[in-house]
């Protein structure tokens, strides 16, 4: 059998490593510029590039104008083609040159596809810009409803036209598709059909001269096309060194995915560059699986791959440890855009605040109940019930906060507790849950009610759904109705008291939420200034009180009981969850990223104003360990609570786990699956 590829490997996990190109450009001097293109093919090889593109007609020079139609210098520009091809013929890379090709008595502006010294196939430009600066159909032809066609070129015959889509024989999802600049200014690109037709990486080989906004414009196309396709966007412009005679050139390069942006090159520099990010192509083929509405589109158009070629090429990759070259979020739910950080958070708090409203006017009743611990997910709770009554012109005191001592309630939760309700002005009480605990717990015989210190799930849950049962009555009895503080991570995991306990409410407004997000929402409400100071210093001591549930008498285990110390962090938790749910990633992947992501605290960002105590670092076999917890719990022992979840409004991007929303997934099935991948990619 042979050897699996090393786990650090990123072909083995569904990457592919692209480059943009940036050679320093020249007016017209081939030479040159061929001698640009093999050293920069050089360079992306030794870091490990799978695929570069290059700006368009790159190795002619693009503001040439009737050089184009000069034949010395078309001859000039087809040798310097061969000596590309000869040059690079032991490389690794999958080259994308821009060059005029002739065929046919006409000349056409094309992308030229070369592997390993092998020309895989030449696509011509469909649309020439003919406006304003522009003036190519004096020089070029359109490449419009070309197809089934080959070309000799540089001594090799190849398929020619704009039915081609590359594909790697050898590495799975490494699928790519061609396009030039002025083509994906159009209403519909070129690229469209091709990533309908199957392509995952979408490459734009760009001249495009810069006049002030014009980056920006880029950037939007470049966004949106990954968006739209699902697909990674890989664009190359023309830098420093074309004639200036009328225009200037910035060689803006960009790499995106999902609208994401994951590289970009510096502009105006006179060096050359390459602009690299590892493309997670496995991800976007999922994302297409999961999208009804890309499948439904190339159905609507007569199923494109029905009608090109798909050219095959043996890419013979790696398959070893060659880094990593792309930031993967240690906090996939948090934001992290600093210049929108205040908004997404906004949005984000604002979303539960508007459901909770909604909802509070549509159900009969006078008050909002809740039970407030003076931890994480009630204190969320609490003060998107607080900003739902201002929004509604309602007094704070429309909430009826509780809170409800048990057996193992510290000081320091319960004071927080009362601070938070009093500094907040909702209507505060306290109910002690002892007496009737102890009450249920003799009455059904168990061994704490002699004197025992058994402590064990029955002795938990009593204590859980009293306090839920109390709630649900209280708001009976004060005409209200029970305000769900459970949030995400907890469903996920299945920590919760199903039924009479924290899993049920009338309406959950933590649900859609994270655990993570909580406590980073909590943050940014004391930092924007949602609420007076006297509320924000209690939020911060509650940021800093360790997660707990509270029900397990601190001496019977030598400290506060530990929510995280039993079931693992939630940061992992959450990172776990968001690649599970969010892009169905086989575990394998999962701990791929997660140890990318973790292995290192000194590496890659922080969300902003993160606190330095808290930046942890996990190494592979905690990171497997707390997977197969995760993994278990996730699809075998607690879907059956997410099946009979309440109402509550989603609230990221990355999914809910409401039966109603993103997630079905039936009450007995079983984790083994999973368990059984990772087991099979780790114990090698």
């Amino acid at each position: 059998m042979a050897k699996k590829p090393p786990f650090e490997a990123i072909h083995r996990h569904g990457f592919v490593r692209a480059a943009a190109a940036t050679p320093t450009a020249s007016s017209g001097d081939v030479s040159f510029n061929v001698a640009q293109a093999i050293a920069q093919a050089k360079e992306a090889h030794k870091r490990g590039v799978d695929l570069v593109v290059f700006p368009e007609l790159n190795l002619s020079s693009y503001a040439v104008d009737d050089l184009h139609l000069q034949e010395a210098f078309l001859d000039a520009v087809e040798q310097g083609i061969g000596a590309v091809c000869e040059a690079t013929a032991k490389l690794s890379p999958v080259l994308v040159v821009g060059a005029p090709v002739r065929r046919n008595g006409r000349l056409y502006n094309c992308g030229i596809v070369v592997s390993r010294g092998r020309i895989l196939g030449v696509v011509p430009k469909s649309f020439l810009p003919n406006y304003r600066e522009y003036y190519e159909k004096r020089w070029f032809a359109s490449g419009v409803g070309l197809s089934g066609l080959d070309v000799a070129l540089a001594g090799q015959s190849a398929p020619f036209g704009t039915d081609l889509i590359f594909a790697g024989s050898d590495l799975p999802d490494f699928v790519f598709h061609v396009e030039i600049c002025e083509d994906y200014w159009a209403p519909r690109p070129p690229s469209t059909v091709g990533a309908l037709a199957g392509a995952l990486i979408l490459c734009n080989l760009s001249a495009s001269n810069i006049t002030i906004g014009k980056a920006d414009e880029r950037k939007l196309l470049s966004a949106a096309q990954s968006a739209r396709c699902c697909a990674a966007y890989v664009f190359a412009a023309s830098g420093p060194g074309e004639s200036t005679t009328d225009l200037a050139w910035d060689g803006q390069g960009s790499i995106y995915e999902l609208g994401e942006l994951l590289a970009e090159s510096g502009r105006f520099d006179l060096e050359p560059e390459l602009c690299v990010a590892d493309l997670d192509v496995q991800r976007l083929r999922l994302e297409r699986m999961r999208m009804g509405t890309f499948n439904d589109n190339a159905a609507a158009m007569g199923h494109p791959e029905l009608a090109f070629r798909r050219v095959a090429f043996e890419h013979k990759p790696a398959f070893k440890d060659i880094d990593f070259e792309r930031r993967i979020r240690r906090f996939p739910y948090v934001p992290n855009r600093p210049e929108q950080l205040d908004h997404d958070c906004y949005e984000a708090f604002n979303i539960q605040v508007q459901g909770l409203a909604k909802r509070f006017t549509a159900t009969p009743g006078k008050h909002l109940v809740i039970g407030v611990s003076g931890g994480l997910d009630s204190t969320h709770a609490l003060i998107v019930a607080a900003k739902a009554c201002d929004f509604l012109g309602l007094p704070r005191s429309t909430v009826l906060g509780f809170t409800m001592p048990g057996f193992a309630t510290g000081e320091t939760t319960r004071s927080n507790a009362w601070k938070l309700m009093k500094a907040l002005g909702v209507t505060g009480e306290e109910i002690d849950i002892r007496p009737a605990a102890r009450q249920m717990l003799g009455d059904m015989g168990h061994p704490f009610a002699r004197g025992e210190p058994v402590y064990d799930v029955t002795f938990e849950n009593v204590q859980a759904g009293l306090r839920t049962d109390y709630l649900f009555r209280l708001a009976n009895q004060r005409d209200g109705f029970v305000i769900g503080t459970g949030d995400l991570s907890e469903l996920a995991l299945g920590w919760c008291t199903y039924g009479v306990g924290d899993h049920m409410s009338h309406y959950g407004v933590n649900a859609g939420v994270p655990k993570t997000l909580i406590q980073y929402l909590i943050r940014w409400c004391v930092k924007s200034g949602q609420f007076d100071a006297a509320t924000n210093k209690i939020l911060t001591a509650i940021l800093a009180t360790r997660i707990s549930p509270e029900l397990v008498p601190a001496d019977a285990e030598e400290g506060m009981q530990s929510t995280e110390d039993r079931i693992g962090p939630y940061e992992l938790h959450d990172f776990f969850l968001f690649h599970t749910l969010r892009g169905g990633q086989p575990p394998s992947k999962v701990a791929f990223l997660a140890w990318q992501a973790w292995h290192d605290a000194s590496r890659g960002p922080w969300p902003i104003d993160y606190p330095e105590t808290l930046k942890r670092a996990y190494d592979l076999p905690t990171i497997r360990q707390w997977l197969e917890v995760f993994l278990f719990r996730f699809f075998q022992t607690s879907q059956f609570k997410r099946s009979a979840l309440p109402n509550a409004p989603k609230v990221s991007m990355g999914g809910s786990l409401s039966p109603r929303g993103d997630w079905r997934a039936p009450s007995d099935g079983v984790a083994t699956p999973w368990l059984d991948e990772l087991k099979a990619a780790l114990d090698e």
